[in-house]
């Protein structure tokens, strides 16, 4: 840290990270009044959100209040009472039950709006109070109000988890109606149509198709509504080291292209780099063993800013055991020689797959939550051994559902390629497709030879897969008896090698209910935040449902950037009604 009276700039608010948290509390604070900076350690806007889904998890949400829904904030209490126990502070989780809601809510009048995700189950089900449609998805952005230039800066989606090279991005409910063209849907036709059509001519003025949806369109809306009201952002620009001046955080050294200037920020520095998912010494240090190799989240993820608010005075949080939200993951390599992190999501859940280790044997419910697969194979070590975890497919299973970065209906040809590359194994028996990847053939043939009595009789009596609300929502509904349970009959035998990856991190720089950063004392470090994944998480390690990591950084950013405009005494009623004079 440095103390000075010499400065380069002077801000209200510069907020470090321009993730869905920094850019809360970004447009927050921007939207009463606040002069704000937006320093980007990237030349990209978006962090780790703009690859996401941009899901937000929200109980008791504006959409369910409309449908007359009642009770969400108190069932979501208990369930998070007995997900989360006392491995996080309570208070945190009930101030984000009690602000997410009015943070939806202010984000609507400023123009950022989000669908309500119906059908979608919480990750624990079986747990009380969990629930169904707390998630909601970032309405589709319009990017040519941003021109090519502003287009240019949006960190572009997973190529795999869009079209044409991820130039086209399609919503997750487009995604199965376009797959119905395989059977020739009109619908499916109509709407290929009109998405093709638009990003054909797009290409002719912009680098990609400027029909935004999931993560992209969540940070493009946040930066454009920030840039409106006069917010600046600044890119491949890293945070130095913070000024602290009487114990009260007054600005920050800011290095860009090898200069620093020092900036001064009179109401507050918010951190929001996004944790330490892709920092190598802190993944070596803080996660579990083997430490992951590869991560899906943003290259400026590095745990540079966790470094430097701990140098300014802050604490990190408990250890969480793992300290991490997950992924398990393919790993490829495209046409053009770059590396693919594929994160298994959806796939795991279709009928005629099983997932083994070492040993030959299941290990899970495949189709369980990303996070509780990825924990379960961290728990296998030993004669299990799942790291890696092998998916195993049949032919016909393949050839319907895809997996990974293998699309459905993948010509033999492509396929092919996919097997010299090695990211994906073949043979014509099971006993043969074992030897090929080192598991024990008695034990895969066991398994392979069990789930094809558990499909005809649709009951897994190992694991209990499709008995889940959860697990069910992602089978086929077409497949009986069992959505999620199908046989592994038809040759050729096909293995997928998943990996542990992490898509964020759990310790962060511990906050409180108004997310200043503590010091050893449990004192706020006054004028500094931290939000997203540079703040301890909320919910420990646990992952509660789909999107409470974007939910949480949109929640206290927001927070943040009220508390640094000085409204915590105005009426949080109406968040909106006052501007603070300078």
């Amino acid at each position: 840290m440095s103390t000075t009276d010499t400065w380069d700039e002077t801000v209200d608010l510069l907020v470090v990270g321009a993730g869905a948290g920094g850019l809360a509390a970004a447009l927050t604070g921007a939207d009463h009044g606040l002069d704000v900076l937006v320093a980007e350690r990237t030349e990209f806007l978006g962090g780790t959100t703009a690859y996401s889904a941009g899901t937000c998890w929200m109980p008791d949400h504006r959409h369910q209040r409309a449908l007359g829904l009642t009770g969400e904030r108190e069932a979501a209490s208990r369930y998070l009472d007995t997900l989360v126990g006392d491995k996080a502070p309570r208070e945190l989780r009930e101030a984000y039950l009690e602000r997410g809601p009015e943070m939806i809510d202010y984000l609507d009048r400023l123009g950022v709006r989000f669908y309500h995700s119906t059908t979608v189950v919480d990750y624990h089900p079986e747990i009380e109070g969990a629930g169904i449609g707390r998630a909601l998805e970032p309405e589709v952005f319009d990017a040519r109000v941003l021109g090519p230039e502003g287009l240019r800066r949006v960190r572009r989606p997973v190529p795999e988890f869009a079209l044409f090279g991820g130039t086209l991005m399609v919503r997750r409910a487009e995604v199965g109606q376009l797959l119905r063209l395989f059977e020739w849907s009109p619908k499916a036709a109509a709407l290929a149509l009109r998405l093709g059509v638009r990003w054909f001519f797009d290409l002719w003025r912009f680098p990609r198709g400027t029909r935004l949806a999931m993560g992209n369109a969540l940070v493009a809306r946040l930066s454009h509504e920030l840039t409106r009201r006069g917010g600046r952002l600044s890119f491949d620009t890293s945070v130095r080291e913070l000024v602290v001046e009487d114990g009260r955080v007054v600005g920050a050294v800011l290095a860009a292209g090898g200069v620093e200037r020092r900036v001064r920020a009179r109401r507050g520095v918010v951190l929001a780099g996004g944790g330490f998912s892709a920092g190598g010494a802190w993944r070596a240090e803080r996660m579990p063993h083997p430490t992951p190799q590869f991560t899906r989240a943003s290259e400026g993820s590095t745990g540079s800013t966790l470094e430097v608010g701990v140098a300014a005075g802050g604490t990190l949080g408990p250890d969480h055991g793992d300290n991490t939200f997950w992924f398990p993951s393919s790993i490829g390599v495209r046409r053009d020689g770059s590396r693919v992190v594929f994160p298994h999501i959806w796939d795991r859940a279709k009928p005629g797959i099983v997932a083994v280790g070492r040993s030959g044997t299941r290990f899970v419910d495949e189709s369980v939550s990303y996070h509780r697969f990825t924990r379960a194979m961290y728990a296998s070590l030993g004669a299990q051994d799942a790291i890696p975890a092998w998916l195993v497919i049949d032919a016909r299973a393949l050839h319907a559902y895809g997996l990974g970065m293998i699309r459905p209906h993948t010509p033999r040809r492509v396929l092919d390629r996919y097997v010299r590359q090695g990211y994906i194994h073949r043979a014509d028996s099971i006993a043969a497709l074992a030897a090929r990847i080192g598991v024990d053939p008695s034990g895969l043939e066991a398994t392979v030879a069990a789930n094809n009595r558990f499909a005809q009789t649709g009951v897994d009596e190992e694991f209990h897969k499709g008995e889940s609300s959860f697990g069910r929502q992602y089978g086929d509904p077409t497949h009986t008896p069992n959505v999620n349970l199908g046989p592994i009959a038809q040759a050729p035998y096909y293995a997928l090698p998943l990996v542990p990856t992490p898509l964020g991190t759990a310790l962060g720089l511990r906050t409180d209910t108004r997310a200043h950063v503590l010091d050893a004392d449990d004192a706020p470090i006054m004028g500094l935040y931290a939000v997203g994944n540079d703040a301890d998480s909320v919910m420990a390690a646990e992952y509660p449902g789909a999107g409470c990591q974007v939910g949480a950084g949109l929640t206290f950013g927001y927070v943040a950037g009220r508390d640094a405009a000085g409204l915590d005494s105005v009426s949080t009623k109406n968040p909106s009604a006052a501007v603070v004079s300078k």
